[in-house]
């Protein structure tokens, strides 16, 4: 693309299919908003039953949203989804593996059964699915693969080694697909959030003195919100970052540098 080509077109994602794994609540939600919004067809993946909220959000938006209730740590689930994908919405050019499950205790307590649950959905369940779209994304010529990293991909974190291994893992996958999927024309990236006012946090934010030490660390000072991430996405999923490779873009109120 030449420079006299430029224009906010690039940021369109017109005509595009995505799947969203954990797309009808907390973040994964506002993932799937904004793709639709900057004109992606999507197709939503959760383990738990819609209530039609994100559909809602999406059709006003004049997007187009598949929801698939679906278990991605059974075999063959991935693969079913991205063929779902191709049926429902013609094409499989997005994905955007949010879908994740954390679970806290003492490391004297955390054993096999907290552990094991936690690399299914946030590390396998990723990986199977990239695995799947990325052979329609070579068939094709085209595609992009975005992963949900988190700020403990980088630090450590009381209570959560499982959460931590897990995500620090997804970037490592990241570059490693990337390597090998860039000169298929394949975008392999992530995207790290911060801490965020989601329900997830809920209890957090409520704990004053928890709330408070969160808060001392953001030089923002303040939670993010879910719209914090939208544009994020939609950067990563379009034209525009069609020579950003294996990359983690932090959005932590700049958490990391303090």
């Amino acid at each position: 693309m030449e420079i006299d080509e430029f224009g906010m077109d690039l940021f369109s994602l017109s005509g595009r299919s995505a799947i969203v794994t954990g797309g009808n609540t907390g973040l994964g939600r506002g993932f799937s908003v904004a793709l639709a919004a900057a004109g992606a067809d999507i197709l939503v993946v959760g383990l738990d039953e819609d209530d039609g909220t994100t559909g809602r959000l999406v059709a006003r938006h004049g997007g187009r949203m598949t929801f698939v209730k679906a278990d991605l740590t059974q075999r063959d689930v991935p693969g079913e989804v991205v063929r779902w994908c191709l049926e429902e919405l013609g094409s499989v050019d997005i994905l955007v593996n949010c879908a994740g499950i954390s679970v806290l205790a003492d490391v004297a307590q955390f054993g096999r059964d907290q552990w094991d649950p936690m690399v299914a959905v946030n590390l396998t369940a990723a990986f199977e699915l990239a695995h799947e779209a990325s052979r329609v994304m070579i068939a094709q010529g085209s595609g992009k693969i975005i992963n949900v990293a988190s700020l403990f991909s980088f630090v450590g974190g009381r209570g959560s080694p499982a959460y931590a291994a897990t995500k620090a893992g997804i970037v490592g996958f990241t570059r490693a697909y990337c390597d090998e999927l860039a000169g298929h024309n394949i975008q392999v990236n992530a995207i790290a959030p911060g801490y965020f006012a989601t329900a997830i946090t809920e209890e957090t934010r409520a704990d004053p003195e928890a709330d408070r030490r969160i808060l001392e660390h953001i030089p923002a000072a303040r939670w993010g919100n879910v719209s914090d991430l939208m544009g994020a996405v939609v950067f990563l999923a379009s034209r525009a970052a069609d020579y950003v490779n294996g990359q983690v873009l932090t959005v932590d109120g700049g958490y990391l540098v303090r």
